[in-house]
């Protein structure tokens, strides 16, 4: 049964670049994790930008970001090096995250259908409970969008 709004998120460990990382670990701190299919694609890193870019911003409205995809940890310290993002990157590779949120699903990629990460933000308030979903996110204009609901938490 995924999460809805308004629920509280099940507590989850997974490994991330700098660590294990614990969404209990966050409690106090308003979470934005956010999944996306592939390290180092057009879409991904262009979204991962925005993301570094704003975060001094998340960060002052007491939030935390965190970067899901099933990507394996070796290519998660290689994409956030390259782009010098300040925040985690959870490897997800047996997709135990991925399907607590439900953002699996089968797309079409050159024609052909494959099962996926569908690009999606949640916002988790402070007390662990999930206040906002995007799911099949466009990435132009969408982290400044979670920006202004993070801040009005």
């Amino acid at each position: 049964m995924p999460i809805a709004v308004d629920q509280p998120v099940p507590d989850f460990t997974a490994p991330a670049t700098g660590g294990d990382f614990t969404l209990s670990g966050l409690r106090g701190k308003k979470v934005v994790l956010y999944f996306y299919p592939k390290d180092n694609t057009p879409g991904c890193t262009t979204e991962g930008l925005q993301f570094r870019d704003l975060y001094p911003k998340f960060k002052k409205a007491g939030a935390e970001i965190v970067g899901v995809s099933r990507d394996s940890l070796r290519s998660h310290e290689n994409f956030k090096a390259k782009l010098e993002l300040p925040f985690a990157l959870v490897s997800d590779t047996d997709e135990a995250v991925c399907s607590l949120f439900n953002v699996i699903k089968m797309k079409k990629m050159y024609g052909k259908e494959v099962r996926g990460i569908e690009r999606s933000t949640f916002v988790i308030d402070a007390g662990g409970v999930l206040r906002h979903e995007w799911r099949g996110v466009k990435v132009p204009g969408h982290v400044d969008e979670i920006l202004e609901a993070v801040q009005g938490l």
